[in-house]
C-alpha cells in the first residue's frame, strides 16, 4: 500500500512539474513575441527576463542544494511554488522594467526551489539506484510543458491579453500545481532515504572537482544548454525572420514537448540495454542534426519540423541522463549540493542564452545564431568523444 501511495506521489510530482515549467520558464518563450510587439521596453531589457531569472536559480542553487540534502525538499517545493505565484502576479501587473525584472527575479527563485533539481534529488535520496523509473515518469509528462506553455500562452494572449494569459497562470500555480507538489514531495519524505536519518554531508567544491569526471559535466552540459535555450527561447521570433508563418512555428514550438516525451520512452524502452554514457553520443549527435535541419530550412517547412522532432528527442533523453550522469560520479549521499555545484556553468549558459541569441540575431540574423549553436553542438560532441562517454558505463 505504501508503495502504492509512492507511485501515485510520483505521477503527482509529474504533474506538478509540468506545471512548473510551463509557468515559470516557458512562459517567456511563449510570450516573448507578444512582448517585443507591444512592449517598447526594447528587445535588450525584455531578453534580460530569462538572465535575471536564471542567474538568480544559479545563485541559490548551493543553497537550495544543502538544504535538499538536509531533507527539506518539502518546504522548499511548496514555498517555492507559492514564491513563483506571487512573481507571476508581479509579472502580469508589471508597469515598468523594474517590476518586469523583479518579477523574473522572483520566477527564477521559485524555480530553483521547485523544479527538477529538487524533484530529482528528492527522489534520488528516496529511491536510491531505483530512482531513474521515477525520474523517467516524471519527465514523460514534464516534458509536455512546452506543448502546453506555447499553444496556450499564443491563444490565450490573443484572446485575452498577455497580461490575462499570465493571471490564467497564476491560477493554475496556485490550484493545482502547490497541492501536487506539496502532496507528492509530503509522501516522499521530503527526500529523506527510506528507514534512515536525513544524511547531513555537502560536497565541497575543491573535493568534487577532483571526483573523476566532474569538469567533463560541467562542460558537457554548458554547450549543450546554451546551444539549446539560443534557439528555443527565440524561436518564435527566429522562425519568423526565416518567413515561417505563425501557425506552423507554433506547431513546431508545440512539437518540441511530444518530442521529449517520445525521446524518454525510447530511452526508457532501451532500458540497461542502453548505458547512460552511450546514450550521451546519441543525443550529442540529435543536437547537431537539430542545427543542420534548421541551417536546411530552405529546403521546405519539413526540416523546420524535424528539427522540432530530433531537438526535442534530445533534450528530453539529457534530462534523464544529467541526473543520472551526475549520481554515477557523485553518489547519492550529497547528491543535491553536488548537482547543484556540477550544474552551476550550465545554468549560467542558461541564463545568458536568450540575450547571446538576441546580440547574434541582431549581427547577423537568424543564420548567424543557427551557425552558433551548430558549433556549440559540435563542441559537445568533442567533448563526449574525448571523455569517453560513447562506451559501456
Amino acid at each position: 500500500m505504501a508503495l502504492l501511495r509512492e507511485e501515485r506521489a510520483v505521477w503527482a510530482l509529474a504533474l506538478g512539474q509540468m506545471l512548473g515549467y510551463a509557468c515559470f520558464f516557458y512562459i517567456f518563450a511563449a510570450l516573448v513575441l507578444v512582448w517585443q510587439q507591444e512592449l517598447d521596453w526594447g528587445a535588450g531589457v525584455i531578453a534580460a527576463g530569462p538572465l535575471v531569472s536564471i542567474s538568480m536559480a544559479a545563485v541559490l542553487s548551493p543553497l537550495v542544494g544543502r538544504w535538499v540534502d538536509q531533507g527539506f525538499a518539502l518546504r522548499l517545493m511548496t514555498l517555492g511554488t507559492v514564491l513563483g505565484a506571487g512573481a507571476l502576479a508581479l509579472l502580469a501587473l508589471a508597469w515598468h522594467p523594474v517590476a518586469y525584472l523583479l518579477a523574473f527575479a522572483g520566477l527564477g527563485a521559485a524555480a530553483s526551489m521547485t523544479l527538477y533539481e529538487v524533484c530529482f534529488a528528492l527522489m534520488i535520496r528516496r529511491f536510491g539506484p531505483e530512482a531513474r523509473g521515477a525520474i523517467t515518469r516524471v519527465t514523460l509528462v514534464a516534458g509536455l510543458a512546452s506543448t502546453l506553455a506555447f499553444p496556450a500562452g499564443a491563444w490565450l494572449a490573443a484572446d485575452h491579453g498577455w497580461r490575462g494569459a499570465v493571471w490564467v497562470a497564476v491560477v493554475a500555480v496556485l490550484g493545482v500545481m502547490l497541492p501536487l507538489q506539496a502532496w507528492g514531495a509530503f509522501v516522499l519524505g521530503g527526500g529523506r532515504p527510506r528507514g534512515a536519518a536525513p544524511t547531513v554531508r555537502a560536497a565541497r567544491w575543491a573535493d568534487l572537482i577532483r571526483r573523476p569526471g566532474a569538469v567533463g559535466l560541467m562542460g558537457l552540459f554548458t554547450l549543450l544548454n546554451l546551444d539549446h535555450w539560443m534557439i528555443l527561447g527565440l524561436l518564435r521570433p527566429m522562425l519568423d525572420r526565416l518567413g515561417v508563418a505563425e501557425g506552423p512555428a507554433v506547431l513546431a514550438a508545440a512539437l518540441i514537448g511530444p518530442a521529449q516525451v517520445l525521446g524518454r520512452l525510447a530511452l526508457m524502452a532501451a532500458g540497461d540495454r542502453l548505458a547512460s554514457r552511450r546514450a550521451s553520443l546519441w543525443t550529442v549527435l540529435a543536437m547537431v542534426a537539430g542545427a543542420v535541419f534548421l541551417l536546411a530550412q530552405g529546403l521546405g517547412l519539413w526540416t523546420v519540423f524535424a528539427f522540432a522532432a530530433v531537438q526535442g528527442a534530445a533534450m528530453g533523453v539529457l534530462t534523464i541522463l544529467k541526473p543520472l550522469l551526475v549520481a554515477e560520479v557523485n553518489g547519492p549521499q550529497d547528491y543535491a549540493a553536488a548537482s547543484a555545484a556540477i550544474s552551476l556553468p550550465a545554468v549560467a549558459a542558461t541564463a545568458i542564452a536568450p540575450a547571446v541569441g538576441t546580440a547574434l540575431m541582431a549581427i547577423g540574423g537568424p543564420m548567424l545564431l543557427l551557425w552558433a549553436a551548430l558549433g556549440l553542438s559540435l563542441g559537445a560532441l568533442a567533448l563526449v568523444l574525448r571523455l569517453g562517454t560513447g562506451g559501456r558505463g
